[in-house]
Parts: structure tokens; C-alpha cells; sequence
């Protein structure tokens, strides 16, 4: 779902993203209180943001972890 965020997001790129320009940020402060992650196009800062409920998030993570993608 694509959802319009507050401006206090702190957005957060993996430290295993390089400079090529293919990543994705997430913003993990609204985990505790609205119990989603939003995740955006690091090219596009202003764009869109999608929210995932936080086990969806958490189950995909744990996926890419075990080599399922």
C-alpha cells in the first residue's frame, strides 16, 4: 500500500547498497508505533513510499537471509 508518511521518517540504506544507484531505503521508526515498515526508491528521496506490516518485512528479511531469493 502506498501511504503519505510524517517528515520525521529517518531513512536508513544498507550498508551493503553501493554507489550504482539500484537500492532501497527503509525507515524503521514507525515499527513501534504504527507497526509497519515504509520502504522508498533511494533515487527518488520526495517519491512514493510502500508500508509493510512489520512480519511481512520481517519474514521477506528472513528469506533473503536464508537464499530464497
Amino acid at each position: 500500500m502506498t501511504t503519505e508518511f510524517p517528515e520525521f521518517l529517518r531513512w536508513y540504506k544498507s550498508s551493503y547498497s553501493g554507489n550504482g544507484g539500484q537500492c532501497v531505503e527503509v525507515a524503521a521508526n514507525l515499527v513501534a508505533s504504527r507497526g509497519v515498515v515504509p520502504v522508498r526508491d533511494s533515487k527518488d528521496p520526495h517519491g512514493p513510499a510502500v508500508s509493510f506490516p512489520v512480519t511481512s518485512f520481517s519474514a521477506f528479511i528472513a528469506a533473503v537471509k536464508n537464499g530464497a531469493f
